[in-house]
């Protein structure tokens, strides 16, 4: 790897770790496209891609490096070099090619700090870590890292991959309205899109609009002299069954191509809520109100219908670009988007759209990817379901893989993890005078008797690093989450 690209992998990922604090939090304003501006163009600094939401749908060029950072981060280089392990080169053990507990050629310091809080009682009968280095490629710590085990919402890690790697971060997917086959009949076409929205205020942050697409199919329709119309709804493009396996639950809505608010009942954004049984109909049937609000007199109730493939759209709304989407569903561990997300890889991929066409999508891209899958399953996307299985050494690889500077339409896996004591699932984790605040980004991992944290931190050398930590059979979340937290900690602060 040529030194000019680990030097501003390094660099970008402090500046990304290193200046969040509480004032810049404060400040960044609203959520765009699933993460804060300021953090958004940061992230477009180190990234062709950025995950920024450009309307003219043109690249951003590249800013140049900080030369305040690389100055401050020439002796942790000179430093690998003298140790004849120059950044860029792969040194030592591959990740993740263990069986045991280890150090591999990393860090002793690290590995003798991680070792007895790896041992916490909390962290149950049944545990998994990997932490490599990611511009080397180094194990700096291992304990059973390629043992299959239930990731719970770490697998989103792999969702996020995997249709980011199928379709790039600029993808965006589209809600349509087109003429039905029968006379004065329009079908309103779902596309998939989990940021689809009936608020007539809408959340902050982009995505498509069940308001905005109503004014443009009322003006579409009374420009050809029509004011009066019946409506179909097409859900077609998922298959399978579209309840998750865990069955009803205010965690998942019923999977469908055609969902407002992920059929949530109140105003929610995020989180549990009461979900609609039938999101397709409850969205045709608030898109028919809107319609009404416009003047178009809609008869009849909106019905199933399948729309003509070749139909050309009276309408379009489209959604958050999807490095946006990405983000939002790591930083929230949002299972709606994760889902849809996981179906949109099986469609890109030629699978159907189920839960089964998506777990294979996702296992074949991430092995495209050059990502060892052994012993893999992805039941879902969400990790709702607990069989799933991933290992500690497949999470890092990952991370890394999204870390590398040929890889940037990954990047919004990395910029999309929730920062400790900051924001999403970490909020309220590793805050104040934690060692890890402002500094960790990672994915939390939660079912009963489960819990995991996988993400990145800078290290005090400069080194950006990818951990991930898999405890099953645990006694409690309290206790193991503060344990999760502790092995963060001492990653985030030993040299």
């Amino acid at each position: 790897m040529p030194l000019v690209k680990t030097w501003q992998l390094i660099a970008a990922s402090a500046v990304a770790g290193l200046v969040l604090s509480a004032a810049t939090v404060s400040v960044t304003g609203p959520w765009d496209s699933g993460q804060r501006k300021a953090e958004r163009h940061r992230a477009a600094s180190w990234s062709r891609m950025g995950g920024v939401d450009h309307g003219s749908g043109r690249l951003p060029e590249a800013a140049p490096s900080a030369p305040g950072v690389l100055s401050g981060l020439a002796a942790a280089l000179q430093a690998e070099k003298q140790a004849g392990n120059p950044l860029g080169e792969q040194a030592g053990r591959q990740p993740g090619t263990g069986t045991g507990e280890g150090t591999g050629s990393g860090s002793d310091a690290l590995a003798g700090a991680l070792r007895p809080l790896f041992a916490d009682p909390a962290l149950g009968s049944l545990r998994s870590a990997s932490v490599i280095d990611t511009a080397t490629g180094r194990v700096l710590y291992e304990a059973k890292p390629r043992e299959p085990m239930t990731p719970a919402s770490t697998v989103k890690i792999a969702t996020a991959t995997a249709v980011l790697a199928a379709l790039g971060p600029e993808h965006r997917f589209r809600t349509t309205v087109t003429p039905g086959a029968a006379p004065g009949q329009i079908i309103l076409v779902g596309g998939g899109d989990p940021s689809l929205t009936a608020r007539k205020k809408p959340p902050a942050g982009s995505g498509g609009s069940l308001v905005a697409l109503a004014a443009d199919t009322a003006q579409a329709l009374k420009a050809a002299g029509t004011d009066s119309v019946s409506l179909g709804y097409d859900d077609s493009l998922y298959s399978g069954p579209a309840r998750h396996p865990i069955g009803l639950n205010p965690n998942v809505a019923p999977l469908s191509a055609l969902t407002a608010d992920e059929g949530r009942l109140n105003d929610s954004l995020s989180g549990p809520a009461d979900r609609s049984e039938d999101p397709s109909g409850d969205t045709a049937r608030a898109f028919a109100d809107l319609l009404a609000d416009r003047g178009i007199k809609v008869t009849g109730a909106p019905a199933k219908a399948r729309a003509a493939a070749d139909a050309e759209p009276l309408a379009t709304t489209l959604s958050t670009p999807l490095g946006g989407l990405v983000e939002r569903m790591l930083t929230n561990s949002d299972n709606d988007i994760a889902e849809a997300l996981a179906r949109q890889s099986a469609l890109a991929s030629g699978q159907p759209g189920s839960f089964e066409g998506a777990g294979k999508a996702v296992a074949a891209t991430l092995a495209s990817l050059g990502i060892d899958t052994t012993g893999a399953r992805f039941a879902d996307g969400s990790g709702l379901d607990r069989s799933d299985k991933v290992s500690a050494g497949l999470l890092t690889a990952l991370l890394a893989k999204a870390a590398d500077p040929q890889r940037p339409e990954l990047r919004p896996v990395l910029t999309g993890l929730p920062v400790a004591g900051f924001n999403g699932t970490l909020r309220s984790r590793n805050s104040g005078g934690s060692p890890a605040a402002g500094l960790v980004r990672a994915k939390t991992g939660t079912l009963s008797g489960v819990n995991a944290l996988a993400g990145t931190v800078v290290d005090p050398s400069g080194r950006l690093l990818a951990f991930a930590f898999l405890a099953a059979n645990t006694p409690g979340p309290e206790g193991a989450e503060k344990a999760l937290d502790k092995l963060a900690a001492a990653v985030a602060g030993t040299r």
